[in-house]
């Protein structure tokens, strides 16, 4: 939308005319206005390293060796995590596009389908998400420096009294990695980007080597080929497959909600674009690919899948592989955790109190909560990990992405008043700053998409019959449920209860 008040480049990004203009606005601050062109500076080797870095970390890598552990073989695992990824890129690519064209991050985007006020029930719900996230993550890192400190020290460290069900070194190593996280954040968000540059390509190395040496000691890759699946391809499979690609996409519904994050520092779409295609698609496939041999390795030598990392690193008699590799480890779980799961938050917490919260100090907001929500619990199963922890959150967030893509692509097409994304009384306003329409929606989808979760006995939370028997079924296909509800009830709202703002003339979409 042509405003004097924002000025359009001839290659499609839109900025502020006059910055100055959002001086006085209680719904900005530094780090939620919109970035200045001179500013966005990242490149296609910059989504790519981003999204290696991101990719290429323990949760990814226990994503495919959890589907090896509860009965897939090789292809199976792979074929579901391949296309899992394929699915997400679709949605991950239309949220993108907002972020490059506008400078804005997420919480500010979603203020034009929720209101200025509104957003912060997205916002938050994908922020509480990334807490937890963040919790898991740092648990791993954790772990890892727990098991190096170990191999110096002995039976010392490593059988030390135990608190609350794990040795105290254990708690201890725990709160040593989340420090070390929150130096890296307040170093910024182009801390990050520097570190993601040269972090990304160590940890690939890591994950090979550990493949390597579990193909020597299987002795080679035919035996773990060759292994059959325990599931077969009939009925047995493909009752777990649906709920698995619902995970698998879930696994990255949070940055297909908040990439316009990163994707606001962009120097043009094609940067972004063909930096998320480079790098989300082939490093989730390869690291996947990596998991399930060496996960499907272990069956054969181990007589069980071991499907985590740093248990298995541990089997190693060198000290020194076994320390080398778990740096590599603690590597990958910082440059995953702070990219992915400390900015969005930060961000979000940013929006909801921008006043009082910058990135910095919205980030320690996260690493306190991440804690709270007690991450040790979220990981003991791979099927707790993928059937509740990533089914569940998975549908509610892909009715958020359902309101996103109608509300930018349909109703909007990609045409936004950048100034009245920050202004009380404007566009964005709605009702005392609530667009109710977007709010049902979100409702709506995830009532349908998560409210049949349901459990195996002994396996998760959740009622075997559901927490709605009737919506039972739909469980296992929660975020494409989510999306589908979530994108066709938004547009159905705003067109037979338009507000004063959807009525507008929009004018073509330009890109």
């Amino acid at each position: 939308m042509a405003t004097t008040e924002q000025t359009v480049h001839p290659d499609g990004r839109v900025e502020l005319a006059d910055p100055g203009v959002l001086a006085d606005s209680a719904y900005a601050n530094a780090e939620l206005a919109p970035t200045r062109l001179p500013e966005r500076t990242w490149t296609t080797y910059n989504y790519a390293a981003l999204w290696m870095g991101m990719a290429h970390n323990i949760p990814s890598y226990l994503l495919a060796s959890g589907l090896v552990a509860i009965g897939m073989n090789w292809l199976q695992a792979f074929v579901t995590i391949t296309l899992g990824n394929l699915i997400v890129l679709v949605p991950l690519l239309l949220n993108s596009h907002a972020g490059t064209k506008y400078g804005i991050p997420f919480p500010v985007f979603a203020r034009a389908f929720y209101g200025v006020r509104g957003a912060n029930f997205p916002a938050l719900l994908r922020a509480f998400i990334a807490c937890g996230w963040f919790g898991i993550q740092t648990w791993i890192g954790g772990q890892a420096i727990y098991v190096i400190v170990g191999e110096l020290f002995g039976k010392g460290w490593t059988e030390a009294s135990a608190i609350g069900g794990h040795p105290w070194t254990m708690w201890l190593s725990f709160a040593f990695f989340w420090v070390l996280q929150m130096v890296l954040i307040f170093r910024g968000i182009e801390g990050l980007r520097r570190f993601e540059n040269w972090a990304a390509p160590l940890v690939t190395v890591a994950f090979l080597a550990l493949m390597i040496a579990i193909l020597v000691k299987a002795g080679g890759l035919g035996p773990i080929l060759d292994q059959p699946s325990k599931l077969g391809w009939d009925a047995d499979f493909w009752k777990i497959f649906a709920p698995s690609l619902m995970g698998m996409i879930a696994f990255w519904a949070t940055l297909s909600l908040n990439m316009p994050d990163f994707t606001r520092f962009g120097k043009g779409q094609r940067a972004q674009v063909w930096g998320q295609i480079i790098g989300l698609p082939t490093t989730m496939s390869f690291i996947a690919l990596v998991s399930i041999i060496t996960t499907s390795g272990t069956v054969l030598l181990y007589g069980s899948a071991i499907w985590d990392p740093v248990e298995l690193t541990r089997r190693f008699e060198n000290p020194v592989i076994v320390t080398i590799g778990l740096v590599m480890a603690i590597l990958a779980t910082m440059s995953c955790n702070v990219a992915a799961n400390v900015v969005s938050p930060s961000y979000d917490f940013a929006n909801a109190l921008p006043r009082w919260l910058n990135f910095r100090t919205a980030g320690l907001l996260t690493g306190v909560i991440g804690i709270l929500i007690q991450p040790w619990r979220l990981i003991s199963d791979p099927s707790i990990y993928i059937f509740v922890w990533l089914s569940f959150y998975g549908g509610l967030l892909a009715s958020v992405a359902g309101v996103l893509i109608a509300g930018y692509w349909v109703i909007d097409r990609t045409n936004l008043n950048l100034a009245d994304l920050y202004r009380p009384g404007g566009r964005y306003w709605y009702a005392a700053g609530w667009n109710w329409r977007g709010v049902v929606a979100t409702l709506l989808g995830s009532v349908l998409a998560v409210g049949g979760a349901y459990s195996n006995p002994g396996a998760g939370p959740f009622p075997q019959d559901g927490l709605i028997p009737f919506l039972k079924p739909l469980y296992d296909y929660s975020w494409a449920v989510g999306l589908v509800v979530g994108f066709l009830a938004y547009f159905v709202l705003t067109l037979t209860a338009p507000s004063r703002q959807s009525t507008a003339t929009h004018a073509a979409p330009t890109y």
